[in-house]
């Protein structure tokens, strides 16, 4: 068995031969790991059972002086976040879309790795990922108190502004299916370490149509939902296996109860994190994370579980933690 079908087993809420995993980790904590395996591809020693594909944001354009730009023309500054950055732009200036262009969704970059991806690990679950997938990239377009407070001075406009963003990636989409993918992942920050951002009642007003309608391309071409949001949103599962959600990330400790969330929805709905980014990787011990890491993967046993650390890992995270979750999930006997 494979680690595409093992991870099939884990979607289903099936039990697996072992707990499967996949880690991420930002460019600084990578450079961590390079230097201890002495090369810079470090995937075929982490072993990771998924493959990530495509270009996720789209951070295309290199400005200089450490500012990125993206596709839909947001400015980053990644001078402290070397990873994503911070907006330093407004491009929606006014609520209104006329005047503004979408970029080209089908634009070559987002999948000219795909094949070779595919042809180099070809026994992993391949999953195409579409990173600001709603929620955050009006967001990052329109700037996050304003789009707030657009919610409740110009509903018309976020609902016309989120059509469009999930019209954008349905053509992304399509253009993915071509490809022998499983799933499409969907990035989306809704939470905070207490509760939602923009609370239960705008949430399903507004977010949970277009998640529906998003989510629905996948499920009728056969394949899997993933989805990514931090913060405390555990009060959305239910209505996310609803329109087809299959797995969950990143399943933060901090603010969920991981342990009782696995079993209660083991067989319904699959984990992929838990492992304690703002704690256990950077303060604890190598005991500590060997400890924390053994129980989630004792917990993972019977399926519903992918092992990962809650987000990819920092760089203040010492390397021994690192190397202590990674040895714990390989030493199950997978090869």
């Amino acid at each position: 068995m494979n680690k595409r079908e093992i991870v099939r087993l884990v979607l289903e809420g099936k039990e697996p031969p072992y707990v499967p995993w996949s880690f991420g980790f930002t460019h600084e904590a990578k450079e961590k790991l390079q230097g201890y395996y002495g090369h810079a591809e470090i995937e075929p020693d982490l072993g990771n059972h998924l493959l990530k594909l495509g270009s996720d944001i789209g951070f295309f354009e290199d400005l200089g002086d450490a500012h990125l730009r993206d596709v839909f023309g947001v400015v980053w500054d990644r001078s402290v976040d070397k990873d994503i950055g911070i907006v330093v732009n407004q491009v929606l200036k006014e609520p209104d879309l006329g005047g503004f262009q979408f970029p080209d969704p089908l634009d070559p970059r987002f999948f000219v790795d795909i094949p070779g991806k595919i042809s180099r690990f070809g026994d992993r679950f391949r999953v195409f990922q579409i990173g600001f997938s709603l929620y955050e990239r009006a967001w990052t377009l329109r700037g996050l108190q304003t789009l707030l407070i657009d919610f409740y001075d110009h509903p018309d406009f976020v609902r016309d502004l989120l059509h469009a963003i999930v019209d954008y990636n349905l053509a992304q989409v399509q253009e993915a299916l071509k490809y022998d993918i499983d799933a499409v992942y969907f990035g989306d920050d809704w939470g905070q370490q207490h509760g939602l951002q923009m609370g239960p009642r705008l949430w399903r007003q507004f977010i949970y149509p277009e998640l529906r309608r998003m989510y629905a391309a996948v499920l009728r071409a056969g394949k899997y939902v993933f989805i990514h949001s931090c913060g405390d949103v555990d009060e959305l599962f239910d209505a996310l296996i609803e329109i087809g959600v299959s797995c969950f990330n990143p399943f933060q400790p901090e603010v969920m109860d991981v342990f009782s969330l696995l079993e209660r929805y083991r067989g319904r709905l699959a984990f992929h994190g838990g492992l304690s980014t703002q704690r256990t990787l950077p303060y604890g011990s190598v005991e500590d994370v060997l400890n924390e890491t053994r129980r989630l993967l004792s917990a993972g046993r019977a399926g519903g579980y992918i092992l990962a650390p809650a987000h990819d890992v920092e760089g203040d995270v010492p390397l021994e933690n690192m190397l202590a979750f990674i040895q714990a999930a390989q030493e199950q006997g997978a090869g």
